[in-house]
């Protein structure tokens, strides 16, 4: 199995990790836009759909086609194909109810059910540390939580609570594809997962079009298309930024996209965090960085798995 070179270049790794959460943080103000006239089922097949010509694309720049298109173990990929789908699905939902800070706050919560699948599912001892980190994150989550789970029975509240459930679920089910991906690495090249990925997404997708997708207006359509194209590209960036660096490097730039989504949630939704999703955030990223620090020092390079796993998807 043909295995990315990793270069030793820092700087243009976080360029292109930060570019590729910024351009994922967009793509998902465009979701949360649509998504209030279009299902999350239809917002899933626009997401992967049009991110697919983007992705063959640079698999053929890169002259990894044949290494894409033949898979080892298609099972795997429906499989790994089957969750993803399902958590983009609940994600975007979720951002159709849920300001986007809150979204992306609970969304930090993967890290945290992947260290806990890891020990159930792949055996992996975890000590105390990494117990308490988790610990720490979920406590954080759950502080973000909150206000949408005691707002009463009033309509918002309950829009509020499900959109919570969802993005929480979804975070449980990535942290389920973190997992398969361990796995799936050591027989598929990184070009035949990405695109798998897609094409499954795509494909599952459409099971959901009997459950009312629409015909959306031109301004919706474009915010799709747009997603698609900007979620492809962000996948290359994310993809491409573990050729020049380590994982335990970059990991911990993935919470730049809270930065990211406070802005735009204020700039183009009039959304401004509630003193609960800041500290709330602030200990699930305190947790996260901490198993991600603890795991560095236990030589557990993730780097293969982080960079074929859409953070948002």
């Amino acid at each position: 199995m043909l295995r990315p070179s990793v270069h030793n270049r820092p700087g243009t790794a976080i360029a292109l990790k930060l570019l590729a959460v910024f351009l994922f943080m967009v793509m998902a103000a465009m979701i949360k836009v649509a998504t209030q006239e279009v299902p999350a089922g239809e917002a899933v097949f626009f997401r992967s759909f049009f991110a697919m010509p983007i992705i063959v694309l640079w698999i053929w720049q890169r002259g990894e086609l044949r290494e894409a298109l033949v898979p080892n173990n298609l099972k795997g990929h429906v499989w790994r194909g089957l969750f993803g789908t399902t958590a983009m699905a609940l994600t975007f939902g979720g951002l159709s109810l849920l300001p986007l800070p809150e979204v992306t706050a609970i969304g930090y919560a993967t890290p945290m059910f992947t260290v806990i699948l890891a020990a159930i599912m792949l055996g992996e001892t975890v000590r105390l540390f990494r117990i308490s980190a988790v610990a720490l994150g979920l406590v954080g989550v759950m502080i973000v939580m909150w206000p949408t789970l005691t707002l009463g029975s009033d309509m918002l509240g309950t829009a509020a609570s499900l959109g919570a459930l969802m993005v929480l679920t979804a975070s449980i089910l990535r942290a389920l594809v973190q997992i398969h991906i361990r796995t799936l690495v050591q027989t598929e090249h990184t070009a035949a997962i990405v695109f798998y990925f897609s094409l499954t997404a795509t494909a599952l997708s459409l099971l959901s079009l009997p459950f009312g997708w629409v015909i959306p207006s031109s301004r919706d359509l474009g915010l799709l298309v747009g997603a698609g194209l900007v979620g492809g590209i962000a996948q290359i960036l994310v993809t491409s930024s573990y050729r020049f660096a380590g994982a335990s490097m970059l990991a911990p730039f993935d919470y730049a996209s809270l930065i990211f989504a406070a802005v735009i949630g204020y700039v183009i939704f009039n959304e401004v965090p509630a003193s609960a999703t800041v500290i709330g955030a602030s200990l699930v990223v305190l947790g996260g960085v901490l198993i991600i620090w603890r795991e560095r020092q236990l030589g557990m390079d993730r780097r293969k798995a982080r960079s074929v796993t859409d953070p948002k998807a």
